[in-house]
């Protein structure tokens, strides 16, 4: 039996961080790579009732007027995070100004500035969505974070971020219908009954 040839030694410099997310979203289609606070996250590809859930959330916020020529609604943009040299996250939707494409920072993502709005739909990585982007969207300054919960039904409204946390954080149950701080540019309302309704079979998720 021959033997595999030796790979010989690598001696160039080692390999940053942004190169090693490139690396995993090349080895993993459809996967979610990030980094916060100089450590990498894959989340694997959401369920579809996920997707549901934010084709469900787009209509409101187009509705009140925030899809036109001052703000846009987009799905999987990446936010730029003063973290770290090459911390940056992918929320599942954003409220952003119009003129996002003139504040691209670094690795096509944009600069915190232009976010009215960050939004996550939690999947099985649940605890990143309400811990670790929870203090890297406050330190960020992102105005308004808003979880759908669906591991424990319930929707999160955060304001006023301060020093690595939200200074405002309100939970709402299922029966309530929320209105969303008016920073972000209109009157949006979410049915948190609606939105957790999709899923109630993914508890686990």
């Amino acid at each position: 039996m021959s033997a595999a040839a030796a790979e010989p030694p690598w001696d160039g410099p080692p390999e940053s961080l942004l190169e090693t997310a490139d690396s995993l979203t090349e080895q993993h289609p459809g996967y979610r790579v990030e980094i916060i606070g100089g450590v990498i996250t894959v989340a694997p590809p959401p369920d579809g009732d996920h997707a549901s859930i934010l084709t469900d959330l787009v209509i409101p916020f187009a509705l009140a007027g925030l899809h036109g020529p001052e703000s846009k609604v987009l799905q999987n943009i990446g936010l730029w995070l003063p973290t770290g040299p090459d911390d940056f996250v992918i929320p599942d939707l954003a409220v952003v100004d119009a003129d996002y494409k003139d504040h691209v920072t670094k690795y096509k993502c944009y600069d915190p500035v232009i976010f009215r709005l960050v939004l996550e739909v939690t999947s099985s990585n649940y605890q990143q969505d309400l811990r670790n982007k929870v203090a890297a969207y406050a330190d960020a300054q992102i105005p308004v974070y808003v979880i759908v919960d669906r591991k424990h039904k319930r929707l999160h409204v955060l304001t006023d971020p301060s020093s690595g946390d939200y200074q405002n954080h309100r939970i709402h149950a299922p029966g309530e219908r929320v209105v969303l701080p008016d920073s972000i540019g209109a009157e949006v309302k979410l049915d948190v009954s609606a939105l957790l309704m999709l899923g109630k079979s993914t508890d686990s998720h």
